[in-house]
């Protein structure tokens, strides 16, 4: 509440103060509705959540708390910080910001570090075995600690970025889960961030002031193939925005007759019917004619023009004989 001891507020800094505030409402929202779409806490559930010092895991961490304060559930919990002994790791600084929001949390002290770097040739990628390494060790915490739910701080970014990797890299159409049982069998991962953009992390971190603690192992790999796939999404995104929001939702609504896969979709036993089935083939799909035109074009189109346009082709494909 503004007294009449406190200066009024400028433009610039009431417009400031307006942006935050939706940023943190968008925030708390996408990571409420993705809690609730894949029932990823429960109540009574221990939530271990994998804090690496990062923008990401540090935002994943402060929206949990708030909104285990208005929650209609009860859930805890317990931060834990794997220490890899980085040359030169500031290991007072996440203790210090723990302790400074009264959270529950454990650092774990293992000398991952001394292990990629024996293992991997200097200038290879050192992701995956870093990977490994780190999820093993929290696997056996969360048990240790009697977790519930092991919580990363995975974004829609990473999300977008994983699947792309899969068909570039790959030759899988494979992305994140944003809940899943380990591959061990014992443990649930859950990825609350799973419809958050990277940028609101961003403008979130420095609005929280997180103290970041940098990454000298794969986050110093400028030539990392994950790196190089996030600047064509910033790219994308920045060229025709509202592109990366389509192919997040995309991930959503999969229809399995219209691939490849033959362990998804029977393909060899199908036969006509002669019943009609909407997700058969068309000659002219609608949507995906659309979406081939320029985005300022197919927003133009008035609804006549777009009854006539659908005329023209249900006219096209009678005089074709097809």
């Amino acid at each position: 509440m503004q007294t009449h001891d406190t200066p009024p507020l400028s433009p610039e800094a009431r417009r400031a103060a307006h942006e935050t505030n939706k940023l943190s409402k968008r925030l708390h929202r996408l990571v409420g509705q993705a809690i609730s779409d894949y029932a990823m806490i429960e109540d009574g559930d221990r939530v271990m959540v994998c804090l690496s010092g990062g923008k990401d895991s540090y935002g994943l961490l402060d929206i949990l708390l708030n909104l285990q304060q208005r929650a209609p559930i009860q859930f805890s919990v317990i931060a834990v910080n794997l220490d890899q002994k980085q040359p030169g790791f500031p290991a007072h600084i996440l203790p210090e910001y723990l302790t400074s929001r009264g959270v529950e949390f454990h650092i774990e002290n293992q000398d991952t570090y001394s292990i990629v770097k024996r293992v991997i040739p200097e200038g290879d990628t050192m992701c995956s075995l870093c990977s490994r390494l780190r999820r093993g060790i929290l696997y056996r915490v969360a048990e240790e600690l009697g977790a519930t739910k092991i919580a990363l701080g995975h974004h829609r970014d990473d999300f977008l970025g994983t699947i792309f990797l899969n068909m570039f890299f790959g030759g899988k159409l494979k992305g994140m889960p944003p809940k899943l049982v380990s591959d061990n069998g014992r443990h649930t991962v859950i990825r609350p961030l799973a419809y958050v953009p990277e940028t609101d992390l961003e403008r979130w971190a420095e609005h929280r002031a997180f103290p970041i603690i940098p990454c000298t192992l794969c986050g110093s790999q400028e030539n990392l193939q994950r790196v190089q796939i996030k600047r064509m999404l910033r790219q994308w995104d920045q060229q025709h925005p509202g592109r990366i929001d389509n192919m997040h939702r995309a991930f959503a609504h999969v229809v399995p007759s219209h691939l490849m896969d033959r362990a998804l979709f029977p393909f060899e036993t199908i036969r006509p019917t002669g019943e009609v089935n909407p997700q058969g083939d068309k000659a002219f799909d609608e949507d995906d004619d659309e979406s081939c035109a320029t985005p300022t074009a197919a927003s133009a189109l008035p609804a006549e023009a777009s009854i006539s346009l659908a005329g023209l082709r249900r006219s096209t494909v009678e005089s074709s004989g097809t």
